[in-house]
């Protein structure tokens, strides 16, 4: 589901009212994060990567990802970067050289420099948007950076909804989140969660 269309959920989830909007959702304390290095890592517009050809300085580059997930390369113009590992893009860029340009490539790519990363906060908070993550952060520095929960905001409907595939909506209290120690302090944040507090 693109982030646009998971920004809209939360928002009509955040209106829903009672904490019963539509959709399922798991407690922090019985939440299992799949970890962080199961899953490799994958370009996203706003990195910056560097392309090393062996022996072919002149094809060698430093790039970052434009928005449409793209890069500039010599001899190759516009090539699509996000959405692959770096090693899918190496290979790639191997076999494009090798069809008109270099025998035999050889290509790394590596990773430099990652786009600043963001959570979305709406709901009953004071000040709703979005905001940079700290990736050592958890939920409750977030919710102070959006100015506290409101008076009508209730302490036992927060929600970070976390895109999937499938989407994960998780539930937290308040009071789990000022208490030292738990689940619900040690969770962290992931670039693109949307916290919603009804």
């Amino acid at each position: 589901m693109p982030s646009s269309e998971l920004l809209a959920l939360a928002t009509a989830l955040a209106f829903a009212g009672a904490c019963s909007g539509p959709g399922k959702y798991v407690w922090v304390d019985e939440y299992n994060a799949p970890g962080e290095g199961d899953a490799p890592y994958v370009i996203a517009p706003g990195d910056i990567i560097q392309i090393r050809v062996f022996n072919q300085d002149q094809v060698s580059t430093r790039a970052r990802v434009r928005a449409d997930g793209k890069i500039s390369m010599p001899l190759l113009n516009d090539v699509t970067a996000a959405g692959l590992t770096p090693v899918a893009l190496a290979k790639d860029l191997e076999k494009r050289l090798a069809s008109s340009f270099i025998r035999e490539p050889l290509v790394t790519v590596s990773f430099e420099e990652g786009s600043p990363a963001s959570v979305y906060v709406t709901g009953e908070v004071t000040k709703p948007g979005v905001y940079p993550l700290d990736k050592t952060a958890g939920l409750l520095p977030a919710l102070i950076s959006a100015g506290g929960l409101t008076k009508e905001a209730s302490n036992d409907c927060i929600f970070v909804l976390r895109q999937g595939p499938p989407v994960v909506r998780i539930r937290f209290n308040y009071e789990a989140l000022v208490r030292p120690g738990g689940k619900a302090t040690a969770f962290r944040l992931r670039p693109g969660d949307i916290i919603v507090v009804e």
